[in-house]
């Protein structure tokens, strides 16, 4: 299983996250393009780290949202929220290509990924709008149950889907992820490495009421804000390997 990191979420004098820690551990990045995070020398700066540690390059577009974070959802016409996505996607994707290099996915940030996974409207929108891109990229999605419809609905567009599963959110009955407002909603670092390890080895979480789900899920996301985060992904780097191994 790929681990995933949203990085680059840094801003002006603003420095958010510890990249040059987490980018040896993770397969995929996913790089802010300035609309919830990021400016053109954090995301320069994320690409070069990126490359030299072979690690792959995603485009994180968000809601035009620096004040929140891209937290906030935002009521976009669907021509708005399409220009919006290929603008941030074309953005990383010419820096990307002018350090010798490409971009090869899309995983929306924040709210704008939460509204396209609840809202069907919105999750069309944003297919469209990458399938639209001069050249294939992937869409990152969360595994839920309902994986087979969303592959389907991509594949009207041409568009090849990756799934992801979270290392440190608990997930509700649905297979959604539990909303960050309810008490319990993130992991502490024992419970985390329990629901990575029954993900490789079992294709499952246990949701808020005990409830065993399966998930099929292509990548991981892991999170390295802070130490704490990084040694998580130390270990759970570990965990994967030797599932991998064995």
């Amino acid at each position: 299983m790929l681990l995933n990191c949203d990085l680059g979420e840094s801003f002006g004098s603003w420095c958010m996250g510890m990249d040059a820690d987490v980018m040896p551990h993770i397969d995929l990045a996913n790089v802010a393009c300035g609309f919830h995070a990021g400016d053109p020398i954090v995301m320069s700066q994320t690409i070069a780290l990126a490359r030299e540690h072979g690690v792959r390059l995603g485009a994180h577009p968000a809601y035009p949202d620096l004040v929140g974070f891209g937290r906030r959802s935002m009521r976009m016409s669907a021509e708005e929220l399409r220009s919006s996505l290929l603008y941030q996607i074309a953005a990383l994707d010419g820096m990307a290509a002018s350090a010798g290099t490409a971009i090869g996915y899309v995983k929306p940030h924040g709210a704008l990924y939460n509204d396209m996974m609840a809202d069907s409207a919105i999750r069309e929108t944003v297919m469209a709008a990458v399938a639209s891109f001069h050249r294939p990229l992937k869409l990152m999605l969360l595994a839920t149950s309902e994986q087979a419809h969303h592959r389907e609905a991509a594949a009207a567009h041409g568009l090849e889907l990756l799934f992801e599963a979270f290392a440190d959110r608990c997930y509700d009955d649905t297979g959604h992820l539990l909303s960050r407002r309810v008490p319990g909603a993130v992991h502490g670092r024992e419970r985390m490495l329990q629901q990575v390890a029954d993900l490789l080895e079992n294709g499952c979480v246990t949701t808020d009421t005990g409830k065993r789900l399966s998930l099929s899920a292509d990548t991981l996301c892991v999170h390295g804000d802070n130490l704490e985060g990084v040694a998580a992904i130390r270990e759970i780097r570990a965990l994967v390997d030797r599932r991998a191994a064995s």
